[in-house]
Order: C-alpha cells, then sequence, then structure tokens
C-alpha cells in the first residue's frame, strides 16, 4: 500500500474518533454540571485540560467559562481537537482516497460535515447543544459502522483500525487522569458526590452500563480505573485498544519495530496496580502511558509514512 494512502486513512479514523469524543465529552459535562451543587462542581476547565490546549485557549479567551469552552470545542477551528476542526481534516484525508473507501461512507462524512457546519451556532448554544452532539454522537458511530461493514479488510483496514484505537486509547487515558486530579477532596458529605463524578468519567465513555455488567458493584474509584484500563472485553478500555493495535500491526509487513514498542507499553499497563496509585501516582502513569502511545505513534509514521519534507536550507548571503 501506498504510504500517502496509509497515513489518510490512519488520520480519518483518528479525527473521526476525535469528534465522537469531543461531543461525548461536552454533553456528558453539561450533564454532571446539572447533578452537582454549584459550589463544589468543577466547571468547564477539566474539558480544556483533557485537549491539552490551555496555551491556544488563553491566548484567545479571557476565561474558562461554559460558553467560550463550548465554542473552542465544537467551532473554533484554530483548534485542531474541535468538532469542525477535526471533520475538515477528516474529510481532506477522506476525499484523497475515495477510491479506498466506500462511496456511501464519504457521502455519510461529507453530510457529517455539512451538518456540523450549518448548524454550528444553534449547536453552541444551550437550547441546541443536545442535539447537535446528539446527532455528532450517531452519525460517527454510523460511519465507523458503515466503514467495518463495507470497507475491505486489507492492509487499509488495518491503518483505519490503528488510527481509530489508538486516538481511543489517548482520550480514555486522558478522561481518567484530568477528571481524577478534579475529583472531591475525601469528605463524608460530599461521598454522594463523589460516585456522582466517577459515573461521569464512566458516561464519558458510554462505559456506565458495561461497568456495572462487568464489576457488579457500585461505582467507586478503584474498579472504575481497574476497568477503563485493564478490560480486555470492553472497546473503550486502553487494554483493548492496546490488543486490537497489536492484531492490526501483526497483520503489516515490517512491523518489528512498532510490535516491540507496544510491547513495552503493554507491559508498563499490565504491571500498575492502579487501585493503589494516588492522584499523583495515577497523573505520573497517564504521562508515561501517553508518552509510549506517541512513541507508538511516531514508530508507526517512521515505518508506514511518507517522512515529512525537510525545510528549505537558508541561502547564503
Amino acid at each position: 500500500m501506498l504510504s500517502r494512502v496509509a497515513e489518510n486513512i490512519y488520520w480519518l479514523a483518528r479525527y473521526i474518533e476525535r469528534v465522537e469524543d469531543t461531543a461525548r465529552l461536552v454533553s456528558v459535562n453539561a450533564n454532571l454540571l446539572l447533578d452537582l451543587p454549584r459550589g463544589i462542581a468543577p466547571g468547564w476547565k477539566p474539558l480544556i485540560d483533557i485537549s491539552g490546549a490551555n496555551e491556544l485557549f488563553e491566548e484567545h479567551y479571557k476565561d474558562y467559562g461554559e460558553r467560550q469552552v463550548v465554542r473552542f470545542l465544537l467551532g473554533d477551528r484554530r483548534h485542531c481537537g474541535s468538532i469542525i476542526s477535526a471533520l475538515t481534516a477528516a474529510r481532506e484525508n477522506c476525499r484523497t482516497i475515495r477510491d479506498i473507501v466506500p462511496r456511501e461512507a464519504w457521502e455519510q462524512l461529507n453530510g457529517l460535515f455539512l451538518f456540523a457546519s450549518e448548524h454550528l451556532q444553534q449547536g453552541s448554544t444551550k437550547s441546541g447543544r443536545h442535539r447537535y452532539l446528539r446527532e455528532m454522537i450517531a452519525s460517527v458511530q454510523g460511519l465507523n459502522g458503515l466503514l467495518d461493514g463495507t470497507m475491505l479488510h486489507d492492509q487499509g483496514y488495518e491503518f483505519l483500525r490503528l488510527g481509530r484505537y489508538l486516538e481511543r486509547a489517548d482520550m480514555t487515558s486522558r478522561i481518567a487522569d484530568v477528571r481524577s486530579a478534579t475529583l472531591l477532596p475525601e469528605a463524608d458529605e460530599l461521598r454522594p458526590f463523589d460516585t456522582i463524578q466517577w459515573v461521569s468519567v464512566l458516561k464519558s465513555l458510554t462505559a456506565y452500563q458495561m461497568y456495572r455488567r462487568s464489576e457488579q458493584i457500585r461505582v467507586q474509584r478503584g474498579p472504575v480505573l481497574r476497568f477503563i484500563f485493564h478490560s480486555d472485553s470492553f472497546p473503550r478500555a486502553v487494554r483493548y485498544c492496546m490488543e486490537t493495535v497489536r492484531a492490526g500491526l501483526e497483520r503489516l509487513p515490517r512491523n518489528e519495530s512498532a510490535l516491540r514498542t507496544l510491547g513495552r507499553l503493554a507491559r508498563s499497563l499490565d504491571a500498575a496496580h492502579l487501585e493503589s496509585l494516588s492522584h499523583t501516582e495515577l497523573h505520573d502513569f497517564v504521562d508515561e502511558l501517553q508518552a509510549g502511545i506517541a512513541q507508538l505513534h511516531q514508530e508507526i509514521a517512521t515505518t508506514w509514512f511518507l517522512p515529512l519534507p525537510e525545510p528549505p536550507a537558508a541561502e547564503a548571503d
């Protein structure tokens, strides 16, 4: 497969996954703030923390208010993680490989982009946000199902899975890290609200129902962390994502270096006793995990994608 085609498929999948993850984060956070008393609610800043775009946000907005954060995450084209930016990038990647992906997938992605653009202003309001985000989530899930069900399961499909599950693992780890840091202090009178916040962590990953079915205990920190990091049967858990990436890498040529990097990442994940980690230790663990994911992405790019062009040399005087 051509390096250019492989790279476009990979980034198409990452951007599509980013759209759904961002839409779900905004939707769940709005519901969380309705469930918590105003004085102890975490507000909207944690969403920017999860995106890692605090510096860019603070360049253009004065405070972390609801209106500003929602505008930034939904429609700010300066932020590559906003819904409209991710859809624009996904559409451009898909446009260049229209002979690889099913025509129906291109049409659905194009329709989703047009809907997101035309209804952005309404979707940024409190009254229109729920419908807008629900449409984003449902459309992305439909698009992923269409790709899985109609695309040839050849090397191109493996790059689609690599992009999707690396993006998903990265977002799961970010949500766990930031949400854990912004949880309420340990106090008996705040314990019911602490449970609400851990429920919001699960709902951000569409994991609440599957957690209850799998763990069969009440929602609490240790089991939640174990489920979203170590479950091998929940599709948004980090371990599940890594195993899916491994399966994809094993079907590709010249995979030795990427598999070694993934092996180190998997061993670090398996060795972590998440229930006993403090907030600081969890943050350090997630930092190490995300560095490993970034290194794995770099190995994939180095092995299969075209190298970035060298900058032009400075002319001599």
